[in-house]
This record gives structure tokens, C-alpha cells and sequence, in this order.
């Protein structure tokens, strides 16, 4: 319970440097780092019935500072005495420098502790009806001795009289931590968890396809065609809901493409029993769904996300697609052994409902849209941002004559060709090249997929720290994206000379682990040069890359027919090449479209 308010009489400060006395109704700023103390003035009758001590542990004032987001624990414990609050006093370690008001809490949560256990006054036996307002201006006779511990004034500030900041407003009900939890990130796991299943139903017919073939007799080049007609419709829509999404806003496309992509891939089994044209079909449909997931959740972002958070943001979205892969490779082997291949679409499928449910109660568009957004929040992510209005017309002259577009797109194209054979053919190589069985291909192949999860995010981290250390985004932009690039292109040639299938897998996984620094590249890239197109954009740039999956994973199958794999790491890494010359001379970090 949030006790930022005086009751009665009553009055808690927070201080520091050294003098008596002291009332302030404005914010006080603490510029001393050391130990701050607080005194709690004499309480007097707090409430005559429903006394405190139900507490179990004891009352603990504790406070944090909403600015920095930062918690001061406790030092002491403020126990209660009955029904009288006896005058005690505690001290609290101040690791930061506080520039506006704290707000305290009373919590049952031990001293040890270094988080702010919230508790409601009611449910600590004070009843709703019983909270009292009061005035700052009708606090009297509050008398307050306080000062600062010398071996901690590690600021030198010259003693003197302090700013005592009183604790003043109403006694506020608290809502549980996980409302409390920031709207903008709830909103990023949403999308995180979208992107999860995206992959799962993406990669389960990797798997599926090696018992479906054997069953319906289907060749290299049939697989391939069958691997490559997802894209057939994933492509078609990549633009379209990239233009939705600025539109209509990201809510109604996102929740439209999961809901359409997990009902074709629990019909998946259904067409393939019907025959292979009615299987090439079902895919498409399922790519359709997909294809407008990634404008969808660009948009959203652009408009959800401060500059300060875009690659942290996005690295764990786009890791929700890693772990996606993770959990279908890893968890297809096991429900095709069990139940057979049809199980992995109807199970994967079905999820989408779970999802779609959630994203429908705690999802919106824009920030502008959700009554329950803070102030604070609401204020941070506007802070410095572009509208965040609609889009109601899409300047496509100004955007194709832009450089920088033309980079994003280049280089989408280079990177989605190896990212998407290895996607859809990494567990047909670890059984024809390197002897695995069918569970241990969809085992090993999580680890690729597992590290780039974890290096997403390191990169993301180490994007958004350089950017807050003055380094410009361009620079940032292009460091990730480079790494992006010649990582794979390094790992890839590796695999031609190694000997044993374990050393196979680890170039595997350093290569898909370097690639993962691309989500703070290129990916990143569109909200930097337009945030007001960020869906658009990403719908050209991914459409590229669709056209990279749909001819790499095709072709993949005839160059198989004819050469060997050494032929087909070798294209993939040629455009490696390719892309990191496009991308380090034409992209930019700058916005060049408002």
C-alpha cells in the first residue's frame, strides 16, 4: 500500500544533510549519494480498531524513486505497538541520486529484501472505508531532527538545512505488481510470444516433412517445392500488411495473422492426405497468416517503444522466433515417434487460440489507446518520438527514391537466403550428411536456433548501450549488421574442412548465433530512417527476403540433385559478402522520412 500521503496528523520525511525543522510542499531534489536518513515523527492514535499487528512480519517503509526506477531497501524494521505506532526510526542506502520526490511504501516485506512488496491497507486490516485524506497544508507541529552520517558524505556537500520530502496526497490504493508491470513490455512479450508459435508452426513441417515423405513417396525436388510453398503466400502479404498495419494499427493485423496461420496448420494434415496440390495450397494460406506477423509487430513497436529501448525490444521479439524454432525442433521428434506426424500440426495449431485470447484482452495499437497507461509511461514513450497518428497515405515516390531503403531491401534479400535454408534444411543435412537419426537431427538442431536466442539479446544490449554511450546509430546500425554478415560467412566455408559431426554442429550454431546480430541491424533499421512507415517498410524489405526464402529453399533441393552442400553453403556465403558491402556503404541510422 502506497503511503504517500499524511494521515491525520502524521507525517514521514526523508531527508538529508543536517538541520531541525523543516516543511516543503514542492519536490525536493536529493543530490547527495551516501545514507540517507528518515525519522518518523511520533504517530498518534493510528486507527482505535483494526490495529496493524495482523501483519505477520512487521511493517517496513521502503521507498524508490518512479524517476530512476531504482529501489532503496530498508534498513530497520517499524514495528507496530497495538494501535499506537511507536516514534522509531531506519535508515535507508541511497546508491543513486534522487531527483524528484520518493514515494513510500508500507510493506510486509523483510529488511533483507530489495524489492517493494505492496500490500493493500485493507487487506492488512484496515477497512477501504477508513482511509483519510489530508492536506499538506493542514499538517502542524512537526517537528523533525535529522542528519546526515559524515563517513558517508562521499558528495562534500557543505551541511546546512536540508530538504525534507514530505510525503503528501491521499492514502492510495496499490494494484498488484504484475499491473504495475510497464504496459510497453507487456505488449513486447505479447508479440514475443506471437513470434514463438510463428516459428513453431513454421519449422514443425522441417521435421514432419522426413515420415511424410517416405510415406507418400515425395523426392529432393518434391520437398523442396513443398518447403518453398509456404512463401508463396508469406510473400504475398508482407506489403499488404505492412500497409494494414499503418492503417488499421497493429492490434487487428497481428491478431488476424495468427488467427488465420494456426487454423491452416492444424488443416495441414487434412491436405496432405487429400493430395500434394491441396498440401502446396494449405501452405500458402499459412504463409499468408505469417506474412503479415513481422509489419504487424514492427508497427506496434515504432509506436510503443522509446529509441533508448528499440534494440532490446526487438532482439526479444525476434528471439521469440529462435526459441519458436527450439521448441518445434525439439519437440516435433517427440510427438511424431508418439502419436505420429499429424500430432505436431493439430498440437502446435492449436495454441494460437491461448495466444489470440490474451493479445484480444491486454493488447492495443498505439499507446494512445489504453485507458490504463500511466503518466509516467505515457511520458516516456512520447518523450522525443514522431506522431504516432495513423498513416493515411503512403508516399511511395519519396520512400523508393531513398538510398537507404533500397540497403534495407538489398540486404534483407542476401541475409534471408542463408538464414532460410538453414531454417528449412538444416535437419534433411544433419540426417543425409552427417548420419543422425530423426531425433537426434531435431535435437541438434535447437542449438543453432538456442544461440541465437542468447546473442540476440547480448547484441541487443550492446546496441542500445553504445547508442546511450554517444555513439551514433548509424555506426551502431552498421557494427551489428556487419557481424550479422561476416559471422555466418566465416562459419559457413568452416564447414566444407571440418571432420567429425560435433564440429559440424558448433559452425552450425557460431553461425546462426552471429547472425542473431542482425536483429540490432538491419532489423532495427526501419523504425531508425522511418518510423512513421516502420509496417511499409519492413513489408518491402522482408518481401525481398520472402523472394530469398522462396528461390534459396527451392533451389536448395535442385542444386542437391546435382552438386553437393559445400555448393550450396558457398551461394549463401557469396551474398554475405554481397550484403555487407550494400549495407556498411548505403544505410544509415538517420531519419530520412517523416
Amino acid at each position: 500500500m502506497v503511503m504517500s500521503g499524511l494521515i491525520s496528523n502524521r507525517n514521514f520525511g526523508s531527508f538529508i544533510a543536517s538541520g531541525n525543522e523543516y516543511r516543503s510542499g514542492k519536490d525536493s531534489s536529493l543530490q547527495r549519494r551516501g545514507i540517507c536518513g528518515a525519522s518518523v515523527a511520533r504517530y498518534g492514535d493510528w486507527i482505535s480498531k483494526d490495529p496493524l499487528s495482523r501483519c505477520p512480519r512487521g511493517l517496513y517503509f521502503q521507498t524508490n524513486s518512479p524517476l530512476e526506477e531504482r529501489v532503496s531497501k530498508a534498513m530497520q524494521s517499524f514495528h507496530d505497538e497495538g494501535p499506537v505506532l511507536r516514534q522509531s526510526s531506519q535508515f535507508m542506502n541511497f546508491k543513486l541520486k534522487a531527483g524528484r520526490k520518493s514515494h513510500f511504501y508500507l510493506s510486509s516485506a523483510p529488511y533483507r529484501s530489495t524489492d517493494i512488496v505492496q500490500r493493500e491497507m485493507f487487506g492488512l486490516g484496515l477497512s477501504k472505508r477508513k482511509h483519510t485524506q489530508s492536506e499538506l497544508g493542514k499538517v502542524t507541529n512537526v517537528h523533525v531532527h535529522y542528519k546526515s552520517e559524515e563517513d558517508y558524505d562521499v558528495a562534500e556537500s557543505p551541511e546546512g538545512t536540508g530538504e525534507a520530502i514530505l510525503l503528501e496526497g491521499n492514502l492510495l490504493q496499490v494494484s498488484p505488481w504484475w499491473q504495475q508491470f510497464p504496459k510497453r513490455w507487456v505488449i513486447v512479450l505479447l508479440c514475443f510470444a506471437a513470434f514463438l508459435l510463428c516459428n513453431m508452426d513454421r519449422v514443425n513441417m522441417s521435421i514432419a516433412i522426413l515420415p511424410m515423405s517416405q510415406e507418400f513417396n515425395w523426392n529432393s525436388a518434391t520437398v523442396g517445392l513443398i518447403q518453398s510453398s509456404f512463401f508463396w503466400g508469406y510473400l504475398l502479404t508482407q506489403i499488404l500488411g505492412g500497409i494494414w498495419a499503418d492503417k488499421l494499427g497493429g492490434k487487428l493485423v497481428l491478431g488476424f495473422g495468427v488467427v488465420w496461420w494456426s487454423i491452416a496448420t492444424v488443416l495441414t494434415p487434412i491436405a496432405a492426405k487429400l493430395g500434394l496440390p491441396y498440401l502446396l495450397i494449405m501452405r500458402a494460406f499459412m504463409g499468408v497468416g505469417e506474412g503479415v506477423a513481422m509489419p504487424a509487430m514492427n508497427n506496434m513497436l515504432s509506436k510503443w517503444i522509446p529509441v533508448s529501448e528499440r534494440s532490446r525490444s526487438l532482439a526479444l521479439v525476434y528471439s521469440g522466433m529462435y526459441l519458436g524454432s527450439v521448441t518445434g525442433l525439439a519437440l516435433s521428434p517427440l510427438l511424431i515417434q508418439k502419436f505420429g506426424w499429424p500430432s505436431v500440426f493439430y498440437a502446435f495449431g492449436s495454441l494460437g487460440s491461448v495466444w489470440f485470447a490474451l493479445w484480444f484482452r491486454k493488447a492495443y495499437s498505439s499507446p494512445k489507446e489504453d485507458p490504463d497507461l500511466g503518466a509516467e509511461e505515457k511520458r516516456l514513450i512520447f518523450e522525443g518520438s514522431i506522431s504516432k497518428e495513423p498513416v493515411t497515405v503512403i508516399p511511395w515516390k519519396l520512400i523508393l527514391s531513398k538510398a537507404p531503403v533500397w540497403a534495407l531491401i538489398i540486404s534483407h534479400f542476401c541475409h534471408n537466403w542463408g538464414t532460410f535454408i538453414l531454417l528449412t534444411w538444416m535437419p534433411t543435412y544433419y540426417n543425409q550428411v552427417l548420419k543422425f537419426n530423426l531425433t537426434e537431427s531435431g535435437l541438434l538442431c535447437v542449438l543453432p536456433w538456442l544461440t541465437m536466442a542468447v546473442f540476440a539479446n547480448i547484441g541487443g544490449w550492446i546496441a542500445d548501450t553504445l547508442v546511450s554511450k554517444g555513439l551514433s546509430i548509424t555506426t551502431v546500425r552498421k557494427i551489428m549488421q556487419s557481424i550479422g554478415f561476416l559471422g555466418p560467412a566465416f562459419f559457413l566455408t568452416q564447414l566444407s574442412h571440418v571432420r567429425t559431426p560435433a564440429m559440424a554442429v558448433l559452425c552450425m550454431a557460431c553461425s546462426q548465433g552471429s547472425d542473431a546480430f542482425s536483429q540490432s541491424g538491419l532489423y532495427s533499421n526501419h523504425q531508425d530512417i522511418g518510423p512513421r512507415y516502420a509496417g511499409v517498410l519492413l513489408g518491402l524489405s522482408n518481401t525481398a527476403g520472402v523472394l530469398a526464402g522462396v528461390f534459396g529453399t527451392a533451389a536448395t533441393g535442385y542444386i542437391l540433385q546435382r552438386g553437393s552442400w559445400n555448393d550450396v553453403f558457398k551461394v549463401s556465403v557469396v551474398l554475405y559478402l554481397v550484403g555487407t558491402l550494400v549495407w556498411n556503404i548505403f544505410s544509415t541510422g538517420e531519419r530520412v522520412l517523416d
